[in-house]
């Protein structure tokens, strides 16, 4: 029996992020889904974001039905049954019967014929034990107003489908309303935004069918409201960049120099745009892997960019910058709308060693500046361990830097037409930058500038 396309890229997809830790968005990028019809193509992706969104609700609807405990299924098995169950739950055009049939099939095809009448039964008792809530999963993320005095941290972390420990530190660093916020926008699909370098693009794209839409925080950045710029000739030719405007924002704290270094370079998008802004400049990108290092050179065009490969903890010393970015390897808690996976791959543990790298990393990159130069230290995590702790334990040993206040780079950024945002305030955690998923429209962002004095 024939499966639908989408269904089984999706079921492929989701096997790949469960064993190789691979992501999700890249795959849905990738020639896996070349060949496939707008439809299809859509269709996997809501199935593969959605299972990986509301997995830990899933797999409870799942484990309710079944006789086998959730940890005993074969990869496949449990995949399969995930992949039907999102469907059954969260899409309302998806008839119960097909969706139920081709995860059987599925199972059949990853040649697990004598789990198919098993799969089969589950389906079915799933389907018919469905709740009444929104069939829609955004719907779903924020159909209910709950009052923040009423809900415990585990509650949240049931009702949105996060780890529980996640969802307590928030509560704990933000407060229980911006911990809702934040849980509530990673289960939502996240605006596609762009970064152009030159505006007559713009022009080219809405005769491509591209719909777009003023950033909300940075007059140079547009919200994608329809089409598909990855299939645009400007995407392809490297001329336009989809870029977070959290992201956009932190490239622009770096300001203009005569030198600069990107650290942690790769995939390119803050290159590029320190390139645009410093167009006579030198920037050297650093890029740990070689594989990353030639992407980067791939994707960004700028004359005045030379990439090389290095480790951001061991750059030849004294090179003389007179700004340095170092965007450092994070656990990138700040975009789990985009990267769902992380969530579940995630443990406390990881958090404490990505700290002593991003100290390490934060040193060497100060190391780079000139008397006067600035360095812009940024993650794209939500977690203090890998933003104000960073920054406080390095500048406790190294007398010879401050901290600059972001609120003054912020104020300069909208003095001069850049920053769209009016409320500055709300963009600030004491000195540093701080975006909030849900509060902002934007991924989690944190940002320090430190000066060489």
């Amino acid at each position: 029996m024939a499966i639908s396309p989408a269904r089984t890229a999706a079921f492929d997809i989701l096997l790949r992020v469960d064993r190789e830790d691979a992501y999700a968005a890249e795959l849905l990028h990738s020639q896996r889904l070349d060949g496939m019809s707008a439809a299809d193509r859509g269709l996997a992706t809501e199935i593969v974001m959605g299972v990986l969104r509301w997995r830990s609700l899933l797999d409870e609807a799942v484990a309710g039905a079944s006789a086998r405990a959730l940890d005993r299924l074969d990869a496949e098995v449990l995949t399969a049954l995930r992949v039907a169950a999102y469907q059954l739950r969260y899409l309302d055009r998806i008839p119960a019967h097909a969706a139920i049939n081709d995860s059987v099939e599925l199972v059949k095809r990853a040649r697990k014929h004598s789990a198919a009448p098993f799969v089969n039964a589950v389906l079915r008792k799933v389907d018919s034990s469905r709740p009444t809530h929104p069939k829609s999963a955004d719907e779903w993320g924020t159909h209910r107003e709950l009052s923040s005095t009423q809900t415990k941290p585990e509650e949240l972390a049931r009702e949105f489908a996060h780890p529980r420990w996640l969802v307590e530190r928030w509560v704990v660093e933000f407060g229980m309303d911006r911990a809702r916020l934040i849980c509530g926008h990673d289960q939502q699909l996240p605006r596609t935004a762009i970064r152009l370098d030159d505006h007559a693009i713009e022009e080219e794209l809405r005769s491509e069918g591209i719909q777009l839409a003023p950033g909300a925080m940075l007059t140079g950045a547009r919200i994608v409201l329809g089409g598909d710029v990855t299939r645009t000739r400007a995407f392809a030719e490297g001329r336009l960049f989809i870029q977070d405007e959290a992201s956009q924002l932190v490239a622009a704290l770096v300001g203009t120099g005569s030198r600069l270094l990107d650290c942690c370079a790769a995939p390119g998008g803050k290159t590029a745009a320190l390139a645009a802004r410093n167009p006579t400049a030198q920037i050297v990108a650093a890029e740990l892997h070689a594989h990353r290092a030639e992407l980067l050179r791939k994707r960004v065009h700028a004359g005045n960019v030379q990439v090389i490969q290095a480790d951001a903890l061991d750059l030849p010393p004294g090179a003389g910058f007179d700004r340095v970015l170092a965007d450092v390897p994070c656990s990138g808690t700040g975009t789990l709308a985009r990267n769902p996976e992380i969530k579940w791959r995630l443990t406390p543990e990881d958090i404490a060693d990505l700290h002593q790298r991003q100290v390490g990393i934060l040193r060497a990159a100060l190391r780079q500046l000139t008397p006067g130069g600035r360095a812009v230290y940024s993650t794209c995590s939500l977690e203090r361990e890998e933003g104000e702790a960073v920054v406080e334990e390095v500048l406790q040993e190294a007398p010879g830097y401050r901290l600059r206040d972001c609120r003054k780079e912020l104020e300069q950024l909208r003095s001069s037409g850049e920053l769209a945002s009016p409320d500055i305030d709300s963009l600030l955690s004491g000195k540093f930058l701080r975006t909030i998923p849900g509060l902002h429209p934007c991924d989690g962002f944190f940002a320090a500038v430190i000066e060489k004095q």
